[in-house]
């Protein structure tokens, strides 16, 4: 049986964020395109970042930190970002792994449709 996903789903990479990651498919909604950020970071994907960053927003490049590994992703709510809607908030902790300790990191997202597709636009202050 193939490893499920970063992201947290049970789908296995190539066919839940892959997909996503290789332009194959758009995330239909704030919380999947959440997921394919968080397994981006975990796979230090900085092109799929880049472009799934908000225009307004987007960094020059995206620092990853070596001794940092992702661990997993735990989703605690949403709101919107559906597939009807145009903008939508992910709350999530984020887990992972620095210098032999564990530690998350909680944040609660915005996300916006540019041109029709989810992209991150910032954490909610």
């Amino acid at each position: 049986m193939a490893k499920s996903c970063p992201c947290g789903l049970p789908t296995s990479y190539p066919d839940c964020c892959g997909a996503l990651h290789r332009g194959e498919r758009a995330a239909a909604t704030a919380e999947l395109l959440m997921r394919s950020r968080f397994t981006a970071y975990a796979l230090r994907d900085e092109a799929y970042l880049l472009r799934s960053w908000h225009p307004r927003t987007r960094p020059v490049e995206v620092d990853f930190d070596t001794d940092l590994r992702w661990t997993h992703l735990e989703i605690l709510g949403a709101t919107g970002g559906g597939l009807f809607h145009q903008e939508g908030t992910v709350e999530f902790n984020a887990h992972y792994r620095y210098q032999d300790k564990d530690d998350r990191l909680h944040e609660n997202s915005r996300f916006e449709r540019v041109d029709g597709a989810w992209v991150y636009l910032a954490p909610i202050s």
